[in-house]
């Protein structure tokens, strides 16, 4: 293991934490001073009936906390990229060259789903603070984020395809299975399915360390696979992640949302991919596929045995609906998520 390859992953990753806290800060200010939140709280569920529970529990603080605290994630993580990647410019031939892990074949579609996706996000959130467009409470129509994902997913697989030459998955244990071009659709598919669960930025504190937690495992398996530049950048956006999360545990200064879910959701899928390391992703991923399969749990529950399985879904917010303060939701589901990456991220390795 050489020494430079360790500081090229931590140097940054601290840089974009550094950057992060510096410009949180002004962020803040701005999301208070135009009043960046909901205007009004959600009282409808997915399937179109009343949330008496959530609404009771998440209405005071859903229209008095500013939306798109995600913008700290994906501007530190780019701030970092530019400036390493320049730097090399300015100091040629040196140990700064050396830092840089902008590359074709590692970090650039990453780096490309990252902001993409977290700039229709964000188009998402202030169409929801302005309470415009089609979604219950204003935003983006749910078909149109998910043609976005099914857009950006088609664009990721096409890279693997036809750039990367990629058309098979590693089974752990068992070599690979190849796919030909099932590989584009079974693509767009697990973006969408990481995708839905973006659902988990539903507590303060809960998403930021859950999406820590797994862009950390994935930073391990691609630094011990050798892909030294994927893991910088995975291991910046775990420094960025844990700037969000200084301010963002309880009490919330502001919530991830759209801007910050989409970005980093459709970012893991090409990272799982990149790594070979798709097949673990539940298990890396845990709390963000439990998410969304308790919400259609749920809703299969009501609609044909005329009951419901939880208080409140998704599952984190059954638990609060128990009578689990909220922090205790967040730090347990903490806890979840990293005892699952580390399973994931041995089994990734081991096979």
């Amino acid at each position: 293991m050489e020494v430079i390859n360790v500081i090229k992953v931590f140097i940054p990753s601290v840089a974009a934490f550094s950057v992060g806290i510096l410009i949180t800060p002004l962020l803040t200010h701005f999301l208070y001073k135009y009043r960046m939140w909901k205007k009004e709280a959600r009282s409808k569920a997915l399937d179109g009936g009343g949330t008496p529970l959530f609404h009771a529990l998440h209405k005071e603080r859903e229209t008095k906390i500013p939306r798109m605290g995600g913008i700290i994630i994906w501007l530190s993580v780019g701030c970092v990229v530019f400036f390493f990647f320049s730097l090399k410019d300015f100091f040629p031939n040196t140990f700064a060259e050396k830092l840089n892990f902008l590359s074709r074949n590692q970090t650039w579609l990453p780096l490309f789903t990252l902001i993409g996706g977290s700039l229709v996000g964000l188009i998402d959130d202030i169409l929801v603070v302005k309470n415009t467009g089609g979604y219950v409470a204003g935003g983006l129509r749910l078909q149109t984020r998910i043609l976005v994902v099914l857009l950006i997913g088609a664009l990721g697989a096409w890279w693997f395809f036809t750039k990367l030459d990629v058309a098979s998955i590693a089974i752990p244990f068992n070599g690979e299975l190849y796919l030909g071009y099932l590989f584009i659709p079974f693509f767009m598919l697990v973006m969408l399915a990481l995708f839905s669960g973006g659902i988990i930025d539903g507590l303060d504190g809960l998403a930021g360390g859950i999406f820590a937690t797994i862009f950390s495992a994935y930073a391990g398996i691609a630094f011990f696979q050798g892909q030294i530049d994927l893991a910088a950048f995975c291991a910046v956006i775990v420094g960025a992640l844990l700037a969000f999360l200084w301010f963002n545990i309880p009490p919330a200064r502001f919530y991830m949302s759209e801007t910050g879910v989409l970005g980093l959701t459709t970012t893991l899928t090409v990272v799982a991919f990149l790594t070979k390391a798709v097949v673990v992703l539940p298990i890396i991923a845990l709390p963000l596929f439990a998410a969304p399969a308790s919400n259609i749990l749920q809703i299969i529950s009501k609609r044909y045995f005329g009951k419901k399985l939880f208080l409140i879904a998704p599952l984190h917010h059954h638990f609060e609906a128990l009578g689990w303060p909220p922090y205790k939701v967040t730090m347990r589901f903490w806890i979840l998520s990293a005892v699952c990456a580390l399973l994931g991220m041995t089994i990734a390795l081991i096979s």
